[in-house]
């Protein structure tokens, strides 16, 4: 297919999505402490069980020099941010479809100019992000592992934030330092808390507590937990083979997890407009946060 009828397909696909009723994009941020802990997979495999579920799921990779979510889906995009933000592509020439039916736009390089583009620039960008408001029910923001200005900047603007961690040691304190790090610089945002890999419910449930606890007690903050997702090898099997885990193996136990934290998250989350959520209210917290 040419690229630019490609394009066409993709404004068509999600300008003709025709949604039950009228409410704002959700604009999550998935975040970690420390790598390693499995966050992209989670975003991937969170996203499209999202989709299972009847919903219309953009996934951003804006984890800055090592973007995956491409490779996790085992695509290769022509375009990604850098195009954008460099006015060569449009917003709908960079989203890409993958073979699963996923909306995802993938990083680049281009990341990084983010931060410093001029005001024209940085009004052509949320121009551009701005149109996909109301056409997609969720935009997932996976960023890079820690507490960069980059990665600062999409927690504090998201309507919410998912921390995902493990029960290691050194995951939990880290997971525990950014919610802290946050806290402190007096933003106030909604996290939500998915321990990966845990060998049974008990385990993931005594993580949870240790960040939890802490936070009640010294940040006088409740985080809820989403779930847990558990240790299983079928997850790294789908990592080598370049098919997310939930698609290539769907009874397997980390894909059951995935389904029961999705159906618990629609059932706590309805789609309301809490904290001025939306595309639009998600870009000009962010315009703040850039000037």
């Amino acid at each position: 297919m040419h690229m630019a009828d490609q394009a066409q397909g993709l404004r068509d696909l999600v300008l003709g999505y025709q949604q039950s009723k009228s409410r704002p994009t959700r604009v999550i941020t998935v975040t970690s402490g420390k790598g390693g802990v499995g966050k992209s997979n989670f975003t991937l495999n969170f996203a499209l069980t999202l989709q299972s579920r009847g919903y219309k799921v953009l996934v951003f990779d804006a984890d800055i020099g090592l973007a995956n979510i491409d490779v996790l889906l085992g695509e290769s995009p022509r375009y990604n941010l850098y195009h954008l933000l460099k006015r060569e592509k449009t917003i709908w020439d960079i989203i890409h479809r993958s073979q699963h039916g996923l909306l995802f736009i993938a990083g680049g390089s281009g990341f990084n100019d983010l931060i410093r583009l001029k005001e024209e620039e940085l009004e052509y960008f949320v121009s551009e992000v701005n149109k996909l408001n109301g056409h997609v029910d969720y935009i997932l923001f996976d960023t890079g592992a820690g507490l960069s200005k980059e990665t600062l900047k999409f927690i504090v603007a998201a309507d919410e934030a998912i921390v995902v961690t493990t029960p290691e040691p050194t995951s939990i304190t880290d997971a525990y330092a950014i919610i802290k790090m946050v806290h402190n610089m007096e933003y106030r945002v909604n996290f939500r808390l998915v321990i990966n890999r845990v060998s049974e419910p008990r385990e993931g449930k005594q993580t949870a507590d240790k960040i939890t606890l802490v936070a009640k007690q010294f940040l006088d903050l409740d985080i809820p937990t989403l779930g847990y997702v558990y240790d299983d090898t079928h997850v790294s099997k789908a990592v080598k083979r370049q098919v997310p885990f939930s698609l290539a193996y769907p009874n397997s136990p980390a894909t059951r997890a995935i389904h029961e934290l999705v159906d618990g998250y629609l059932a706590e989350r309805p789609m309301t407009g809490e904290r001025g959520s939306g595309i639009r209210s998600f870009l000009s917290r962010m315009i703040k946060l850039i000037q």
